[in-house]
């Protein structure tokens, strides 16, 4: 409640000047003024945050909304190609802030919200983040989307809009306890409900096969369960460009909501039961496929907005065109991982059996539109459907597989005669130990374009991965190096550091330039700016200080060293390793209270699946470890730990421009690229980490000796794993680990169950797949390595310096260009252009 004068809404909501001008001119103000009165149907004196952050991003949708149809308009008067991103995430995060900054508006609406008496920081707050996605695969669709309205290449993003996106993660006990993700319940002011636009989708059924009229015999899929998709249209702003791109994500609706002659019976629940059956496939991502039903729903999800985005595709071809041949000259289809490979076999259900096209000229035109983006060497990530499931769900498209399956091994056959065992590799249904289809080998086949996303990845995906498959068609592959968007991850979340950059870089640093920071090369041995980047780090690592505390409780102190580990809790990540290097660390001083040592705060922050019982016993350990370190005190505040609950791309927000020490040490040749290191590195921590994934990269690009390195090659892991790797020799020969791992079995950190982390030693001593006990000592010796710079403020600032000048080459808007350019052959269409 503020006692402010009150402004009279005009009536006229925001003042747009001309027929899909892009100059709109607006009164920001009297436009929030209004929305609070006509929208949120209160007073300005009598409003709450809430009320006033709805009215703001409604008053910025409006503007969007404006923008958006005039983009739309100009796509469609060029005809121009789109690329079409198929995702199962898009974790965008908050967006009010980015958009406010984006359009220009950001101290104008601050301005604005202080003569109303309210502080912008607190009005954004107020926003929910959209759990739409898990991690890193999610917000690499978020930066390739904010990218591709930045440059103006045409582009629609198409997703799933869950009801209650990934789990809110809470700590209790130590342990993680998943709640509902209710990022809906106060409904969200930025998307727009599309039912003009509604999709129809078959699931179960049977096929039949008739004859048409030439008589040819024509299969058709009938029966069954029908699904409603519902579009829901968000708002992708590109950055000092006036482009806005549509995220449309598709909700599953009943076609009918109550069988009211059950219900008038009293059945009550029969006669809702097919709504929430079918609601039920966008009600959570991702869930637990532990169980018979839990794959299915998962498979049905996959469809269902596969489904819907290609039969909007299409329908939206062919509004402007008249030949579906000419299909992947308008429309490069972009699979974003193995989730939407389904899209293969659904586009060519679409033009063989809807479109009656002939099967060659169908899968020509499948081919040429497709491409796949991998993201894993994890073959348990590559995903596989039984084929008994195939079967009972989607029965056409099962036969449309085997169809592609014979033609494509036939294939195979003619160019490497006489490997049976090559066909048996290469065959999209795996034949043991039961029938599996297996997705990754249909968004192959499928593709013209096959891409990893790291130039290590892409080798290995040649490798180790798909080598028969990179034989048989060495032109589909190519690496695509993954990005982050400045706007975001330097711009937006690190205004400190931004406005020095600006400062430094004459002409002032533009969004699409960030290759530019390299210039920030010539300031490394400045001590002035190195002064002032240490002053910006300490400003960035109290402002974290201060939001720990008030999430966890645990106090860190700045002056510390802020080493941090945040990402999805996953065994090959090695939180565990890191974990062990803490509880090392501990039992030193410990022994010796006057050990010289640098003081760390560990931080750790990521979300386990609700059914990986092994990682959600990392997640306990490390609280374990925190509760006795935090509070032992010999220890004498030189180690705090904390791990910081539900993260998400806000906390992430906070968490990356204070970090010092950025823990990439996942087992080399696990992980894909990583994006969270190339946001730490632009915020300009010094990454500690192995040769892995994007790491390679980033060593390469900021200097090996602005770059703390270990652990074993790809190659040596290969080499132990081939000579049968066995942890506890290890564990022998490091008395250190000797100790760490007999603290765990003794209970050191569970007095009150002190075998609460037997298992977890057990698998160190016995198994160890990721290899934890091989580069422990490597581990340990590094971050001691990365102690000594930390400690010697000039040697640090001067490192983060290089590693922020060198992180320039990590921008998303340079790789969406090379996929523009390489792949999908697009071309940008700016808005201002309709002036022309």
């Amino acid at each position: 409640m503020h006692d402010v004068p009150e402004r009279p809404p005009t009536g006229h909501g925001p003042r747009f000047m001309g027929e899909l001008d892009t100059r709109v001119r607006f009164d920001l103000e009297q436009a929030l003024v209004d929305h609070i009165h006509y929208t949120c149907c209160t007073t300005l004196a009598r409003s709450t945050s809430f009320d006033v952050y709805r009215a703001l991003a409604l008053s910025i949708r409006d503007r969007l909304v404006h923008q958006w149809l005039a983009t739309q308009q100009l796509y469609h008067e060029r005809n121009a190609k789109q690329v079409y991103y198929l995702s199962s995430e898009f974790l965008v995060g908050r967006s009010l802030g980015l958009c406010l900054y984006n359009l220009g508006l950001f101290r104008e609406a601050k301005d604005c919200l202080a003569r109303l008496g309210h502080d912008l920081n607190v009005i954004l707050g107020e926003e929910d983040d959209p759990g739409l996605g898990n991690g890193g695969l999610g917000r690499l669709a978020a930066c390739f989307m904010d990218s591709l309205a930045t440059l103006a290449l045409p582009a629609t993003g198409y997703g799933m809009r869950y009801d209650y996106g990934i789990f809110e993660q809470r700590i209790e006990g130590g342990e993680q306890v998943e709640y509902p993700d209710a990022w809906l319940q106060m409904g969200t002011p930025w998307e727009i409900p599309r039912y003009d636009k509604t999709q129809t989708v078959r699931l179960y059924g049977h096929v039949v096969e008739e004859r048409d009229a030439q008589g040819n015999l024509r299969p058709r899929w009938t029966g069954g369960q029908v699904v409603l998709g519902v579009p829901h249209d968000s708002f992708i702003v590109g950055h000092q460009t006036a482009n806005v791109h549509t995220l449309r994500l598709w909700a599953a609706r009943a076609p009918r909501e109550l069988d009211l002659q059950r219900f008038n019976d009293g059945d009550y629940w029969r006669a809702v039961a097919e709504k929430v059956d079918i609601e039920n496939i966008s009600r959570v991502l991702y869930p637990a496929d532990h169980t018979p039903e839990g794959k299915a729903l998962r498979l049905k999800g996959q469809y269902f907005f596969v489904a819907c985005s290609l039969a909007d595709i299409l329908g939206s071809f062919k509004a402007r065109n008249q030949s579906l041949t000419e299909l992947a000259s308008h429309a490069a289809i972009q699979l974003n991982d193995t989730h939407p490979a389904i899209g293969v076999a659904e586009l060519m259900r679409l033009l063989v059996d809807e479109e009656e096209l002939a099967w060659e000229d169908a899968w020509e035109i499948t081919r040429a539109s497709f491409g796949y983006t991998n993201h894993t060497l994890l073959p348990e990530a590559l995903e596989m459907w039984p084929v008994t499931l195939f079967e009972h769900t989607l029965p056409r498209h099962l036969a449309i597989i085997y169809e592609i399956n014979h033609r494509f091994l036939a294939q195979v056959a003619k160019r490497f005669p006489n490997d049976p065992e090559r066909l048996g590799r290469m065959s999209i249904i795996a034949e043991h130990p039961h029938k599996q289809v297996r997705m990754a080998h249909l968004a192959v086949v499928g593709s013209h374009s096959v891409n990893g996303v790291a130039k290590l990845h892409s080798e290995l995906i040649k490798r180790s991965l798909l080598p028969d498959f990179y034989a048989m068609y060495p032109e589909r592959f190519n690496n695509k190096t993954n990005g982050i968007t400045p706007r975001r991850w330097l711009l937006y979340a690190n205004p400190r550091l931004a406005d020095l950059i600006g400062e430094l870089l004459e002409p002032r640093l533009a969004s699409v330039e960030l290759e530019r920071l390299a210039g920030l090369r010539d300031y490394a041995d400045d001590s002035q700016i190195q002064q002032r980047v240490l002053q910006i780090k300490h400003a960035n690592k109290q402002d974290l200080a201060q939001e720990l505390r008030a999430l966890t409780g645990v106090q860190l102190d700045p002056n510390s060293m802020f080493v941090v580990h945040v990402k999805r809790i996953h065994e090959y990540k090695r939180q565990l390793l890191v974990c062990l290097g803490i509880i090392a660390n501990y039992l030193a001083l410990r022994d010796n209270p006057q050990l010289p040592m640098v003081p760390r705060s560990y931080i750790f922050a990521g979300k386990a699946a609700p059914s990986y019982t092994t990682a959600k016993q990392h997640i306990r350990l490390l609280n374990d470890v925190a509760e006795i370190v935090n509070h032992d005190p010999r220890v004498q505040g030189r180690l705090k730990v904390v791990f910081a609950p539900n993260y998400s791309v806000t906390l992430a927000q906070a968490l990356i421009p204070a970090a010092d020490i950025s823990v990439q040490v996942s087992l080399a040749g696990k992980e894909a690229s990583g994006t969270g290191n190339m946001k730490l590195a632009l915020n300009g921590a010094l990454t500690l980490g192995t040769l892995d994934g994007a790491n390679v990269e980033i060593r390469e690009a900021v200097g090996p000796e602005n770059f703390v390195t270990f652990g074993m090659t790809v190659d040596e892991v290969h080499a132990l794993q081939a000579r049968g790797y066995d942890p506890s020799t290890s564990i022998a020969r490091s008395p250190t680990l000797q100790r760490v791992v007999a603290a765990l079995e003794q209970g050191l950190f569970c007095p009150d169950e002190p075998t609460r982390h037997k298992a977890i030693a057990n698998n160190l001593r016995r198994h160890d797949p990721f290899m934890n006990c091989a580069d422990f000592d490597a581990y340990l010796a590094a971050e001691d390595r990365a102690a000594q710079i930390f400690a010697d403020p000039q040697c640090y600032a001067r490192k983060s310096l290089l590693n922020i000048a060198g992180a320039g080459a990590f921008s998303s808007d340079a790789t969406i260009a090379a996929y523009a350019s390489d792949i999908w052959e697009l071309s940008p269409v700016p808005l201002q252009s309709m002036k022309q």
